[in-house]
């Protein structure tokens, strides 16, 4: 039995062949897998399979390359291509009678896989490994018959044995694997369609809630002005009141287009320090208000591309929450530190601290901890600015721990009017 136990280790080296070639394929993010790289996988199995292959005697040698062969045809569609390279590394053993055997066995071969493989994708995967098995033992069986013809004096047993359990078992495991992940492939799509449908459909109620809140109380006060013993000075009281609603209604929108399509008029230079202080002398008053003592430590030099706007925006959204996650009184620490690739931007504050759910879910459309009193616009909108100025954000928390937030810019080169203070 010593050619069946070397085509269970060339079986086993396939499979190790195999195994790498999924890591590294999971590595390029080539998963499913490209068609490039697996055929040259193809490629070089079928050459490993003849470069180890049991020589029986000098004129006949025995292999697995059948394996990769109806792999290959049936379920990337290359029979052509993999009987072609049968053919071609074969012809570098030596032309001889085993050669001319290749050459007129795998022809025919590859026009039936080229034939067979828009039918084999339309059958279910049991079929398909099933048709797979079935052709690898019609294979064998063809191998050894014109063999066993021309070579009536040899030891068959051992050979019988090796091709009619080895090669079909090995087709077998490769397609059951293959099928395997197929299936996983299309249950993880259906998986991110399903978040997908799910944040649209959350997002859609969310907007519609935030939206008929404004139209309602405009349309009741349109209602109140229908009538006609309506005074002038309450007309116009109301008329700016629907003014009001409506430009409430339009914040909404605009915070939404914000976070799902981020983009910006135009790019200029931001000077990361003294906007960061203008948000800061902005929200003082606030900060005394909850009694928050706020600390800077800001680089001396910094800007990045941005849009002054935005930057303010988004930054007067996470201050702001800092302060108001601490209603008892707490610390702000506000850092900088500039390098020559990146401006890192570091925001911590001693408040209450989020749980690993809240932190999970933080920045996505509508959601608040603040509960009744949130909307989650302004966290929403300022993971949108970070995104729309090629910016990341990283956030550490921890109930009673305070929050502490990680926002990396790229930086930019300064000019000498932006470094002005």
């Amino acid at each position: 039995m010593e050619m069946t136990k070397h085509f269970f280790f060339m079986l086993v080296i396939l499979f190790i062949f195999l195994f790498i070639y999924l890591i590294w394929s999971d590595r390029r993010r080539e998963m499913p897998f490209s068609k490039s790289s697996a055929i040259i996988w193809f490629i070089a199995s079928l050459w490993m399979c003849l470069y180890f292959s049991y020589e029986a005697a000098p004129d006949i040698r025995f292999d697995l390359r059948e394996v990769p062969i109806v792999i290959g045809g049936l379920y990337l569609g290359i029979g052509p291509l993999a009987s072609l390279a049968v053919i071609l590394i074969r012809f570098f053993y030596g032309v001889n009678q085993g050669f001319y055997f290749t050459l007129g066995f795998y022809v025919p071969l590859a026009v039936i896989l080229w034939k067979f493989y828009p039918w084999f994708w339309k059958q279910g995967p049991r079929k398909r490994i099933g048709f797979s098995v079935s052709l690898t033992v019609l294979i064998s069986v063809l191998t050894l018959v014109p063999l066993g013809y021309l070579h009536p004096r040899y030891n068959w047993m051992d050979v019988y044995f090796a091709y009619m359990a080895v090669p079909p078992l090995g087709v077998f495991m490769i397609s059951y694997s293959i099928e395997f992940v197929i299936k996983n492939l299309h249950m993880y799509q259906q998986l991110i369609k399903a978040e997908k449908l799910q944040a649209v459909e959350q997002m859609g109620a969310a907007i519609s809630h935030e939206i008929r809140n404004p139209l309602t109380a405009a349309i009741g006060f349109v209602q109140l002005l229908q009538e006609s013993s309506i005074s002038a000075v309450k007309r116009n009281q109301y008329l700016s009141l629907v003014k009001d609603e409506l430009k409430s209604a339009e914040r909404v929108i605009q915070d939404y287009l914000t976070f799902s399509k981020p983009s910006l008029e135009y790019m200029e230079e931001v000077n990361v320090k003294k906007e960061l202080r203008h948000v800061i002398n902005v929200l003082q008053p606030l900060a005394n208000q909850f009694s928050v003592e706020i600390i800077t430590e800001f680089a001396v030099v910094g800007t990045i591309q941005g849009n002054r706007q935005k930057f303010h925006q988004c930054f007067l959204n996470l201050i702001k929450n800092a302060i108001e996650a601490m209603p008892d009184g707490g610390i702000l620490t506000i850092e900088t530190n500039y390098s020559e690739k990146q401006m890192d931007i570091r925001i911590k504050d001693t408040g209450c601290g989020m749980n690993k759910e809240q932190l999970k879910r933080l920045g996505e459309p509508y959601y608040s901890t603040k509960g009744s009193k949130g909307t989650g616009l302004g966290m929403m909108v300022s993971y949108g600015i970070i995104r729309a100025l090629n910016g990341s954000i990283r956030v550490q928390s921890g109930i009673g721990e305070g929050t502490e937030f990680f926002i990396t810019f790229p930086t930019s080169l300064p000019s000498f009017k932006n470094e002005r203070f």
